[in-house]
């Protein structure tokens, strides 16, 4: 069952905060415990301990990451949650150089029982557009 708009938007408005938190677990604690995320056409990461590993490349990538939600889509069972980042590709080994990226996630849900807090237990996330900025 599809929680309502106001509970996937009080959800979604954590999410992106996690995202511009610095704090990799964060993230990872918006999914069920063997929730997923996929970004693009790599392979899912499976567990809050991967999905905090690819928040924490994010994080590293670029420190001063910020993520935008763009927009939240849901029809019937499918949630689509859009958003932008922007921040400077400094981290190790990086570009210097400052991006924006736009994209979005297919979100899967599911209530905890322990917690009856609402969860990912999976996402795909699809990059739709990238730019360098400056």
């Amino acid at each position: 069952m599809t929680p309502d708009r106001d509970q996937l938007l009080d959800f979604a408005r954590r999410y992106t905060e996690a995202w511009c938190s610095q704090q990799p677990a964060s993230v990872a604690d918006h999914y069920a415990p063997l929730g997923s995320l996929t970004v693009n056409d790599g392979p899912p990461s499976v567990g809050r301990a991967a999905i905090t590993e690819v928040a924490r490349s994010f994080m590293s990538a670029f420190p001063d990451l910020q993520v935008l939600m763009d927009d939240l889509i849901v029809d019937g069972d499918r949630i689509e949650y859009h958003w932008t980042l922007v921040g400077t590709n400094a981290g190790p080994g990086g570009t210097g150089n400052r991006v924006r990226i736009s994209g979005f996630e297919e979100w899967t849900m599911a209530t905890t029982v322990s917690s009856s807090r609402r969860r990912a237990t999976s996402t795909r996330s699809s990059t739709t557009a990238s730019s360098r900025t400056g």
